[in-house]
Formats: C-alpha cells, sequence, structure tokens
C-alpha cells in the first residue's frame, strides 16, 4: 500500500502511523509500561543481594569457554538471578552467602550481554568493598 498523497491527506497519514505504532516494541513497552513488569530490580540501578551458588555458564556460538557467574538471590524482593563475575580471578573472591551488590550488565537494551545466554546483570561489590580493588589487591575483602 502506498503512502497518500495530496493536499487533505494528513488525517490519512496520522491514522495509518497510529495504527502501526503497536507493531513498534519501543512504543508498547512505554504506552503499555511492560518494560517493568518483570524486571527483577523493580526500576532500580543497582540491588544487594545474597550469593546461592557459584555457577559456569557455556558462552554462546561462535565461541566457546565456561563463563563464571553467580546466582543471587535479591534482598528487596526474594527474586533470583544470574549475575556476571568479570574479569581474571573475581569469581575466586566471591563466596557463597557473600552480599553482593549487582548492577545492569549494559547489553542489548536491558537484555543479556554478548555470549553470555540469560545473564544481565554483573558483581560489582562483595560485603561493601569493590570488586576491582579486591581482584587488583588494593583492599582486603571482609568477612562476613
Amino acid at each position: 500500500m502506498k503512502k497518500t498523497r495530496g493536499y487533505y491527506a494528513a488525517r490519512k497519514l496520522l491514522k495509518s502511523r497510529k495504527a502501526h505504532r503497536k507493531l513498534q516494541k519501543t512504543w508498547r513497552q512505554r504506552a503499555y509500561g511492560t518494560k517493568w513488569m518483570n524486571d527483577p530490580l523493580d526500576r532500580s540501578p543497582q540491588a544487594r543481594g545474597i550469593v546461592l551458588e557459584k555457577v559456569g555458564i557455556e558462552a554462546r556460538q561462535p565461541h566457546s569457554g565456561i563463563r563464571k557467574c553467580v546466582r543471587v538471590q535479591l534482598m528487596k524482593n526474594g527474586k533470583q538471578v544470574t549475575a556476571f563475575a568479570p574479569r581474571d580471578g573475581a569469581i575466586n573472591m566471591i563466596e557463597e552467602h557473600d552480599e553482593v551488590l549487582i548492577e545492569g550488565i549494559g547489553g542489548r537494551k536491558g537484555r543479556s550481554f554478548g555470549d553470555l545466554p540469560g545473564v544481565r546483570y554483573k558483581v560489582i561489590q562483595i560485603n561493601g568493598v569493590c570488586l576491582e580493588m579486591i581482584r587488583t589487591g588494593k583492599k582486603e575483602r571482609k568477612r562476613r
């Protein structure tokens, strides 16, 4: 179907644009509020949680390797999420029952990141101390 042209075409153009807006995912998320319905962090940028277990997640094709992640139960609502432990040796600093702070990993509009299937968050703090400082040896890890 071609676009209408002419002096009195504006009403028809607006009407067809309005009908086709519902096909756009971003418009539906904004209009119906579905973007936040299943958000475990409840619209906040970061959340605290307790580490339940360490897990290794296999990378998506064409990559190979096991990405080191942790299962975290959030304090605010009890939901469980998988969070990535970034960089070399970070998983060795994290133990079960540690209190961690997680944030979005920065993937495709809130979806999973890179070759990590189903992982949307990363660990940034362990027991109130920055993970990067612990990993580089600038600060010591607090015991709980």
